[in-house]
């Protein structure tokens, strides 16, 4: 299984980006995905999750100018960020809970991150 995130960049502050996040391979079924961010020095923090029917939750530094969906046929979820700051900047992580064919358990597996950064 690979998760191949994109979108990430360089981008004023008040800007907008676009993350994507596309899961491939040996796959039955998707459960929650996820996006996290991991700044410099920090802790890695829970951005933005969504659940297979939609339902969605967000971090407070978020809330609000953030949005999180997925196309549960293309297997990606997205992440809409608008209104960017400074201290949005961070190395941007994918992740799902996936069930493969062949075995019996749900699996956590994690894309390789997309750069965002937020200056003038």
């Amino acid at each position: 299984v690979q998760l191949q995130a994109s979108g990430g960049g360089l981008v004023q502050p008040g800007g907008s980006l676009r993350l994507s996040c596309a899961a491939s391979g040996n796959i039955f079924a998707i459960n929650d995905m996820r996006w996290y961010r991991q700044a410099p020095g920090k802790q890695r923090e829970l951005v933005a999750s969504i659940a297979v029917g939609g339902a969605a939750t967000y971090g407070d530094s978020v809330k609000g100018r953030f949005t999180i969906s997925r196309d549960n046929a293309k297997k990606t979820v997205y992440l809409q960020m608008n209104s960017l700051k400074p201290e949005d900047t961070a190395v941007y992580l994918c992740n799902a809970a996936i069930f493969q064919h062949g075995t019996r358990m749900w699996s956590d597996f994690w894309g390789q991150g997309t750069l965002v950064t937020v200056s003038s």
